[in-house]
């Protein structure tokens, strides 16, 4: 997984600066609202461990604790039901199969949004499983290294039960079964292991290296596009 991790690194910093722009704020309330609805309307993240994430991350941008309550409360009322999960999924120029989540109060105007970023990086729009096969939906949880070896860490994470770990420069990224993540990130924690991230991710099961330069940085663009959209959530790729 090292060509996903390093390009999930890049993707995550990019992440961090647009945190400075207001509208981040809008986007991770919507997640609250998809993670409440997908957890059953539970709205107590104690009891609902994808709200627990969404809310993690609201607080990692310094997400205001009244924007999150607010957010929360909306998803447990009526409003909530005007949100809903899109996936989209299609394939860039280079062979480069891409997955593309959202949450929207308008399907329409987001897939008219979406199509037109496609067309014009020609890429096409793919049919619901077009791509979908080639990823596997998994947790992630990234770590800081610092006072722990590898080695401890890796035994932590494979006792509570994680799939894979990996170094990427001075951090670890772990990766686990959907129904393990909870419980991975929870033993990390109490093994005094710093968590920077965690959360559910779509791994590419194979990447696709793209050298060229040139297209290289159209495909940059393509992607960054996608997520400056207001109702796009996460990009994913397959490029290594």
């Amino acid at each position: 997984m090292s060509g996903h991790s390093k390009w999930s690194t890049i993707k995550r910093q990019k992440g961090l600066n647009d945190q400075k722009r207001g509208k981040t704020f809008t986007k991770l309330a919507n997640a609250i609202t998809i993670a409440v609805k997908q957890g059953g309307g539970t709205a107590d993240p104690s009891f609902n461990f994808r709200l627990r994430l969404a809310i993690d991350e609201a607080r990692a941008a310094n997400m205001p604790k009244d924007n999150i309550e607010r957010a929360i409360k909306r998803a447990s009322g009526k409003d909530a039901g005007d949100i809903e999960e899109v996936i989209y999924e299609g394939f860039a120029p280079g062979g480069v199969s891409v997955m593309v989540e959202a949450a929207t109060d308008n399907s329409l105007r987001t897939t008219s949004e979406v199509k037109s970023i496609f067309n014009k990086a020609g890429a096409s729009f793919g049919q619901p499983g077009s791509v979908s096969y080639q990823f596997k939906h998994i947790g992630r949880i990234i770590v800081k290294k610092q006072n722990k070896s590898f080695d401890e860490i890796f035994a932590i994470a494979a006792e509570a039960g994680a799939e894979d770990i990996e170094e990427v420069v001075d951090e670890i990224f772990v990766y686990t079964p959907l129904h393990e993540l909870a419980k991975v990130k929870d033993a990390l924690s109490s093994g005094s292991v710093e968590v920077v991230e965690a959360g559910l991710i779509r791994a590419p099961i194979m990447t696709v290296d793209v050298p060229d330069e040139e297209k290289l940085m159209k495909l940059e663009n393509f992607i960054n596009s996608l997520e400056e959209l207001d109702d796009v959530q996460k990009v994913y790729t397959n490029l290594a």
